[in-house]
């Protein structure tokens, strides 16, 4: 046995067949196979457990109360195991808070950056604001020649109990002698002789006249002067000097204060949202409030307000304010006719906020709110309220004072607005002192090196205010990968799924780049990955299969990828068959042509740059492009939402468009299939989810037992009660809270997991209860019921059949829905619109179908979407993956880059149309996949 490598006797965790197997430390291993093979049964459920198992036990016994024991995995050993990090593709927040700069810690060193280099301006000199100390006042003294005259003043400042006369005769008494007035010096006691009561109040009081001297003593009495000064002055003085060239003032202050506004000195809780010395009063540092939502108040941003854009305008009475508007409109050049999106940032002010004139939209609220007494004006209220944006931050959760303080002229609430990828430039060219670079050196290499990992993950287009709650699960995975960099651990083992979802062919290069990054620097990286480039670039492969379920589960292939493909050596291994171009996914070079269309007229939402797009009918389109290009922001935003509103269907507000025109009348219902679970409850399962539950139930209610006994299907339910446990309430577990930490999970002790009573447990078919029915995986199951079926059975077949034509024949009918991966979720819902066999023309919206998918299964799946076409469907995939772009009918590039440099049409066509296109990134890639299938 190797001391540089970590080995596994025996693994036997879920379908793994007691398998051996030694994989090398600090080098990059990919593990690869079919779905349902055992790949993530030996990379989370065996290393990752057993490395987290380790962990726990290493903690003191008083900790390990709160954590529970947990269960070693399935296998005989596992030597040489170091430190194990999982980053998984979850979206793993739910803090409302969390953004990109959070969880990448970039905030966190944004924030002390600010508070130790940031200067504050005044927003009305725009002045530097800052404390002045002694030195300073003497550094200006030194800036003027040797004996130029000089005079330290203060301005008078009257107690609220005493008068003008009162307060000169103090300082009379105090000792000092001469006040100013208009540049002449007067003697105290001649202003008091003068016996009027009104004495006019435009005097500063003479602390002391000296010259400019290099002498100590000079120096000493300077200093003494100021500190007096500063005492008498209320921490604030006046230096004159008469110069050569002419006379100047320079006003000194110990306060943080200038033009007349005391700032708040920059601290780190100052930039802080989740504290209230830093957080936005209004929203308290959620950036967003409930209030008047503009998107409700405003539906459709391509109207303009001649045409109705202001939704609560309309009506006898409410139509008032709108011919109030267009009355007004030409006295201070409002364009009534422009689309609301085309307006100006000082045209929507003017809109919402009005001016002395005009009351704006929120003075319409304000109306509303005067007449709440009356019900309908309640409703009307209701009707337009919504989360929006927080009018007193903008946005930014932090108090307004904090836009003050700068670096280099860029604010903390302008710099997590800029993508990522500009931010670098500007970190890298950051003017600051030699003195702040110094001060600051640690925290902008910090800051730069996460930056550099998130631009080269290919997240350069996000913002660092991006709520983590909106991020793909790639992206969130990607930006988990960068801040793992960024924390530089080294001697631990780095457990990834498939981090190259969501990303664009032309980026996975630079995935490789990181991922060999945190393996030079000491680490030992494990990647569950389909995709060719990271498996080709990998030191190490091991292909789990051959085929998925109990058909998987052995060691198919071990070692270096590219000997097994040189070597030419006869393998089990679907992987080297297809790399080796023995096997390949066939499509059809005879494109089906399309004549009708459904057309998204002026898309404009985020950053798309005002496209018309047209999506072909009948056929299968892909729309494709580097990540953050706008490819959901059309399919997803616009078009699901605006033909799903159309068609009758309740759904949010689509994105900013003109109108949807084209075919219309052709398309019956919409389907959007992503990668969400297919059920919210832990009880919900595929079988349940595709309606087979119901007929196995029926089925075992027709034996003679459950007749003898009574039993209805209801009894073989686990979501009702009846026949099952009610100590578990059928999950087969107990949640144990455990308050402050995770909740623990165990094994109902009742039913031991089983989740029916036993007399339930009692009634069988062909030998097997409820419980070991709804064990099989789906290919067993139609196996078992093929034999001798009857109607119920031939029933249960013809609803399971879908699930083994999409690839899912290993999933058991009884794993639960939170259990499945994102790629399996979404093709059992492809399952269950197949199952369906509907007549009508349904157009089917697919998100990143490929996930989760070996070569071998994107073929099955290719079937299953062009059966769909030939039952008369439209299909439309939203996919990075180069098989599925080769094979589809249409294409759409979206691009050229991601965010503001995306949002264009690059290139559209067929397949073989776009590789010829040179602007487009996928042609890049995609030409040599045609040559190589055509062969």
């Amino acid at each position: 046995m190797s001391e540089k490598s970590i080995e596994i006797k025996g693994a036997r965790v879920n379908n793994l067949k007691n398998i051996d197997l030694s994989l090398p430390l600090n080098s990059f291993t990919v593990i690869t196979g079919v779905s349902g093979s055992g790949k993530s049964s030996l990379a989370f459920d065996t290393i990752y457990a057993e490395g987290q198992r380790r962990y726990v036990e290493s903690l003191s016994s008083y900790a390990r109360q709160f954590l529970g024991r947990l269960a070693k995995p399935e296998c005989d050993y596992i030597k040489g195991l170091p430190p194990a990090i999982a980053i998984e593709q979850k979206v793993n927040t739910r803090n409302p808070r969390s953004t990109v700069g959070t969880s990448t810690e970039i905030y966190d060193y944004l924030r002390i950056l600010f508070a130790r280099i940031g200067h504050t301006y005044s927003p009305i000199s725009n002045l530097e604001v800052k404390k002045h100390t002694i030195e300073d006042i003497v550094s200006m003294m030194y800036s003027y020649p040797e004996g130029t005259r000089m005079a330290v003043l203060i301005d008078i400042n009257i107690p609220a109990d005493r008068t003008l006369r009162q307060q000169l005769e103090i300082y009379l008494k105090q000792g000092y002698s001469r006040i100013e007035q208009n540049g002449s010096f007067l003697e105290i006691e001649d202003i008091l002789a003068n016996k009027a009561d009104d004495i006019s109040h435009n005097f500063r009081l003479l602390i002391d006249r000296l010259a400019v001297s290099y002498n100590k003593d000079e120096i000493s009495r300077l200093t003494d002067s100021v500190e007096t000064a500063y005492y008498e002055g209320h921490e604030e003085c006046i230096i004159k000097v008469w110069g050569n060239d002419g006379i100047h003032e320079h006003m000194f202050s110990k306060k943080f204060s200038a033009d007349g506004i005391d700032f708040r000195e920059p601290n780190d809780l100052m930039f802080n949202f989740n504290n209230p010395y830093g957080a936005c009063p209004t929203c308290e540092g959620f950036g967003k409030i409930l209030g008047i939502s503009e998107d409700l108040v405003i539906p459709d941003k391509t109207l303009s307000v001649y045409q109705d854009a202001v939704c609560c305008w309309k009506g006898e009475k409410m139509s008032e304010w709108k011919k109030h508007l267009i009355h007004l409109a030409p006295h201070f050049n409002f364009p009534i006719h422009t689309p609301y999106a085309e307006l100006t940032s000082s045209q929507r002010n003017f809109l919402w906020n009005g001016n002395s004139s005009w009351e704006g939209i929120n003075g319409f609220f304000k109306w509303v709110d005067e007449n709440q007494y009356k019900i309908q004006y309640r409703v009307l209220k209701a009707r337009y309220r919504g989360k929006t944006t927080c009018p007193e931050c903008g946005g930014s959760r932090l108090k307004k004072d904090v836009e003050y303080v700068k670096i280099g002229g860029y604010s903390i609430t302008e710099i997590v607005k800029i993508p990522i990828s500009e931010l670098r430039n500007i970190f890298n060219n950051l003017k600051i002192s030699e003195t702040e670079r110094i001060i600051a050196k640690r925290l902008l290499t910090e800051i730069n090196n996460r930056l550099e990992f998130l631009d080269e993950v290919g997240l350069g287009y996000l913002t660092l205010d991006r709520l983590s709650s909106t991020l793909s699960g790639g992206e969130s995975q990607r930006i988990n990968l960068a801040t793992s960099l960024g924390s530089s651990l080294v001697g631990s083992i780095y457990i990834l799924d498939e981090p190259s979802i969501g990303l664009h062919s032309r980026d996975t290069n630079r995935l490789i780049t990181v991922l060999r990054k945190l393996q030079q620097i000491g680490n030992t990286v494990i990647v569950v990955e389909h995709d060719e480039e990271i498996m080709l670039a990998s030191d190490y492969i091991v292909d789990i299969g051959k085929d998925a379920g109990r058909l998987g589960g052995n060691l198919i292939y071990q070692g270096n990828l590219k000997d097994a493909i040189d070597k030419n050596e006869e393998t089990d291994s679907y992987t080297v068959e297809y790399l080796r171009g023995i096997r390949q996914i066939d499509y059809s070079p005879i494109r089906r042509p399309w004549k009708k269309y459904i057309e998204v007229v002026k898309a404009q939402e985020n950053n798309l740059k005002n496209i018309d797009v047209k999506f072909p009918l009948g056929i299968m389109t892909v729309v494709t492009g580097v990540s953050g290009s706008g490819k959901s922001t059309l399919v997803k935003e616009i078009l699901y939402k605006a033909l799903a509103r159309y068609l009758g269907n309740t759904v949010d507000a689509p994105g900013a468009h003109n109108k949807l025109t084209g075919n219309l009348n052709e398309i019956k219902a919409i389907e959007f299939v992503d990668q969400n679970p297919i059920g919210t409850s832990t009880r919900s399962n595929p079988a349940t989810y595709l309606k087979a539950f119901d007929e196995i139930r029926k089925l075992f209610s027709e034996q003679p037992l459950s007749k003898q006994m009574g039993f209805s299907p209801s009894y073989f339910s686990f979501n009702s009660e009846g026949g099952r446990c009610e100590e578990c309430k059928g999950e087969g577990t107990i949640t144990i809270p455990m308050q402050f930490m995770a909740d623990i999970q165990v094994e109902c002790e009742v039913c031991h997991g089983k989740r029916f009573k036993k007399e339930v447990l009692d009634v069988e078919y062909r030998g097997k209860n409820i419980y070991d029915f709804l064990d099989m995986t789906v290919n067993q199951a139609i196996e078992f019921l093929e034999i001798n079926p009857g109607t119920i059975e031939k029933r249960i077949i013809r609803r399971l059949k879908p699930l083994q034509d999409v690839g899912l024949g290993y999933v058991k009918l009884g794993q639960s829905s939170s259990t499945l991966s994102g790629g399996e979720s979404q093709r059992v819902k492809l399952a269950y619109f197949i199952s369906q066999e509907k007549t009508d023309h349904t157009l089917f919206i697919f998100d990143e179908p490929t996930t989760g998918l070996h070569f071998h299964d994107i073929a099955t799946l290719l079937k299953s979407l062009n059966a769909l076409i030939e039952k008369g469907h439209t299909v439309i995939i939203i996919e990075h993956n180069l098989d599925i772009i080769k094979s589809a009918d249409w294409i759409i590039d979206i691009g050229p880059e991601g965010g503001e440099k995306g949002g264009d049409i690059v290139a559209q066509g067929t397949p073989e149309d776009i590789a010829e296109c040179k602007e487009s990134h996928t042609a890049l890639f995609l030409k040599p996949k045609l040559i190589h299938s055509s062969k």
